[in-house]
């Protein structure tokens, strides 16, 4: 006799072990979520104590990292204090020297062009009248600029563009009137300044590598060179050849302005200075004549763009010869006189008064271009567009940096033999100076 039913009786106890399993499952679920919501309750209503290891762990994580993110960015700041201190000696010292490195050549694959016209129309959207003072107050904060010399109500400004290129109030800018002076044309920190001597002309950029005026002012400006021997040095000894001495300036070409080759080196007649203003965000952004003068040119280079801080100019070679800029030139009762308005990153436009039609950092206009910059010669020719110190001439839209190149006077012997006074500068690398402030003096003999 077979007992089939003693086959089944593992199946049943098979199913039924399930259903136990199971149903202890369902259990264990339901607890975990009546954990949850009692612990939610309890976070909640901040009220009575955790009931297992799990939540005082995370109530215990949310404090770490807080405190870990301010442990990293005290570190970074302190860092950074440190850089700054660094550099601060070591412009003290004079050792601050050229140094590229990769963020500089990162720099020239962005499209800082494209950039700055994106800027540029961020800043000119029109901001509502009842924000505009907490706007710009929050601007002067950041940035240290001085509201109370403002011409107009903060609400009379619509957009940020017309907030940086605004007017000061009349009498905020005192101009330095002695007519054997030159004044600043702008609010900003002197960079630079001296005597042009060597062959060649060079700016010193910072120590370590210069730039020539002749390549920031063009082939065809109307500076003050004379041509000398390439065969005798001025301590009359013997030089390289034509070829050696200008194998690196041959094969270098500027993106800012087309590749010329001198005829002949050429040597800066004496009584050829240069000065160069650098312009932070919050200054006056204002260009105002330094001198009484006329302006006979204007020549524009469609160049880069690249920001024109300290660290820009200690890590980009030819930072103001690359970069977009406007030239004017003309005469002064000491003879030449130059002043270059260099762009910067969201600083491409550049307005100048005296030729409203003038636009810079055009979408359409090409980075590298064989032909000549556009130059303008001003009407009647000879004579130009006559300004008297303290005019206003152009404007910024935001900082950046403006050169000087002039000629004044020098010490000379008389007929009598009595000396002439010479041009010295009454300014200080680092100074601080405010448009209208002297940059240099002479006195009549």
């Amino acid at each position: 006799m077979k007992f089939r039913a003693s086959q089944r009786i593992p199946c049943f106890t098979c199913n039924g072990r399930f259903n136990h399993l199971h149903a202890q499952r369902f259990h264990f679920t339901t607890f975990l979520r009546k954990v949850q919501a009692t612990e939610a309750r309890a976070s909640l209503n901040r009220g009575g104590s955790s009931s297992n290891n799990s939540s005082q762990g995370n109530s215990l994580l949310l404090p770490g990292a807080t405190v870990a993110t301010i442990v990293m960015l005290g570190l970074l700041h302190a860092r950074r204090l440190y850089d700054d201190q660094k550099i601060e000696d070591a412009r003290e010292k004079g050792i601050l020297e050229f140094r590229p490195d990769v963020k500089a050549t990162f720099m020239r694959l962005l499209p800082l062009r494209s950039i700055s016209r994106f800027w540029g129309t961020l800043t000119s959207v029109e901001i509502p009248m009842w924000l505009r003072p907490s706007v710009y107050k929050g601007w002067a904060r950041a940035f240290h600029s001085n509201l109370e010399e403002v011409a107009l109500p903060l609400e009379e400004y619509a957009s940020l563009r017309e907030f940086f290129v605004r007017k000061l109030k009349e009498g905020t800018r005192p101009i330095d009137l002695d007519p054997c002076c030159l004044v600043s044309p702008v609010d900003g920190t002197v960079l630079q300044f001296g005597e042009l001597k060597e062959a060649g002309a060079m700016i010193e950029q910072v120590k370590g590598f210069s730039y020539s005026v002749s390549s920031l002012l063009g082939a065809s400006s109307l500076l003050p060179m004379t041509v000398v021997d390439d065969n005798t040095n001025q301590d009359g000894g013997q030089e390289g050849s034509k070829d050696d001495a200008n194998q690196k300036s041959w094969w270098r070409v500027s993106l800012a302005s087309p590749k010329v080759r001198d005829p002949a080196p050429a040597r800066p007649m004496k009584g050829l200075f240069y000065c160069v203003i650098y312009l932070r965000p919050g200054d006056y952004h204002r260009i105002h004549s330094p001198t009484d003068w006329s302006v006979l040119s204007r020549r524009h280079f469609s160049g880069r763009l690249f920001p024109v801080n300290e660290r820009a100019t200690r890590t980009i070679r030819n930072l103001y010869v690359e970069n977009e800029r406007v030239v004017l030139e003309g005469k002064w009762q000491e003879g030449f006189m130059a002043m270059a308005a260099v762009g910067a990153t969201n600083i491409g436009s550049i307005e100048l008064f005296i030729e409203p039609t003038l636009q810079t950092n055009r979408p359409w206009k090409k980075l590298l271009h064989p032909e000549p910059p556009e130059e303008q010669v001003y009407e009647p020719k000879g004579t130009g567009v006559l300004l008297k110190k303290g005019d206003e001439l152009a404007a910024f839209n935001m900082g950046s940096t403006v050169v000087l190149v002039f000629q004044a006077p020098i010490l000379q012997p008389s007929a009598d033999k009595s000396m002439s006074s010479e041009f010295s500068f009454s300014i200080k690398k680092g100074d601080r100076v405010r448009m209208g402030e002297a940059l240099g003096r002479w006195h009549d003999p």
